[in-house]
């Protein structure tokens, strides 16, 4: 469980900010080009200092430490992440202190935070369909696939993003532009990689992961059109991870309960099943950020292994609440990071002025 000092900082915020209106604060001004990009635009304005690129090219991506993150891959092409919180209020806050682990721990700020509003994370109500509009026109101008984080509801919502994009609820998706708001009149987009036309349903993201997802939340009828394929994961995600808590009443999960919360590939996702500690709370397992304020905690982390449990050194004194969980989808994170900077850097680049 979180310590009880920090649920109480958790409950003041969320009444101080429901008291000045929950303002937010814009951290990446929209372009001039609002346009699609043009088929190799995106490669031609790829610039990056030869030594870093070389250094990124070399890294292994199951072995990411501390100075691979802040002097290599936070240099080079980054991911947009998309955290997708729970439904009921205040728990978008669990979700921004998650965001400021993952800014603590070295990844750039502006590719968390929403560029029109700067919120950490997105509401589980909105729109499936715009958010996977959305996720193609990043795409599309970044050259590197998003990765989704979703908690609770917003698990629901990770996975009916991933099957809007597989197309299991329509043939055709719209680009949805996040600088504008609106969505835009096509449905596909310039591949950045290939420079060919790519639908918006086919696109997929690097990685993605749900916790504590399923229970009371299946029944509202916005999450009707997921519910006999909840627990199928399409080909619209490289690698998924789905955590569940050993106990979670919120979720309607215990022991014996193991095969009906199972997550399985459809096709040929890489999916992966954990469950955490039966004494993580559902509703606090995002709340992450004091792990990244302690050097020690920062390298236990970074040295994590999802693979290697017997080789793991005890945990450093202080706060771990949430710990296995914030490190293994940071070891997940950094991974991905790295595969889709070196697909970006690997790509031919088009010759001057072509």
């Amino acid at each position: 469980m979180i310590a009880p000092h920090r649920v109480v900082g958790i409950v003041v915020v969320a009444m101080a900010l429901a008291l000045c209106g929950c303002a937010t604060t814009a951290i990446e001004a929209a372009g001039d080009d609002l346009k699609a990009p043009a088929a190799g635009s995106v490669l031609r304005a790829l610039k990056i200092d030869p030594v870093i690129e070389n250094r990124i090219l070399a890294l292994d991506p199951e072995h990411i430490s501390d100075d691979d993150v802040r002097n290599a891959l936070a240099k080079g092409p980054t991911p947009r992440i998309f955290e997708v919180h729970g439904g009921v209020y205040p728990v978008y806050l669990l979700m921004q202190s998650f965001g400021r682990f993952l800014i603590g721990m070295g990844y750039p700020e502006q590719k968390i935070r929403d560029p029109r509003g700067g919120a950490y994370s997105r509401n589980p109500y909105e729109d499936s369909a715009q958010q996977a509009g959305e996720i193609a026109w990043y795409y599309e101008h970044d050259g590197v696939r998003p990765m989704l984080i979703g908690h609770s509801q917003g698990g629901i919502q990770v996975v009916t993003i991933l099957h809007e994009l597989a197309g299991t609820f329509g043939a055709e998706r719209k680009v949805f532009n996040p600088l504008t708001g609106r969505f835009e009149d096509r449905t596909t987009i310039v591949d950045p990689i290939t420079g060919s036309q790519q639908p918006v349903v086919g696109v997929s993201v690097a990685y993605a992961s749900v916790v504590g997802t399923g229970g009371w939340a299946l029944a509202m009828p916005v999450n009707w059109k997921v519910l006999p394929v909840i627990r199928s994961i399409p080909d619209t995600v490289e690698e998924f991870t789905g955590y569940r808590i050993g106990l979670d009443l919120f979720a309607w999960d215990a022991p014996g309960l193991e095969g009906a919360k199972t997550f399985h590939a459809e096709g040929k996702a890489t999916v992966r099943n954990v469950t955490l500690p039966a004494e993580y709370s559902h509703v606090f397992v995002p709340a992450t950020a004091h792990l990244a304020e302690s050097a020690a905690m920062r390298a236990w982390i970074n040295d994590f292994d999802p693979d290697n449990k017997a080789g793991r050194a005890p945990l450093p004194e202080g706060d771990a609440s949430n710990v296995m969980w914030a490190a293994d989808v940071w070891h997940s994170i950094k991974k991905h990071w790295c595969l889709e900077a070196q697909r970006l850097l690997r790509a031919p680049r088009p010759a001057p002025g072509r």
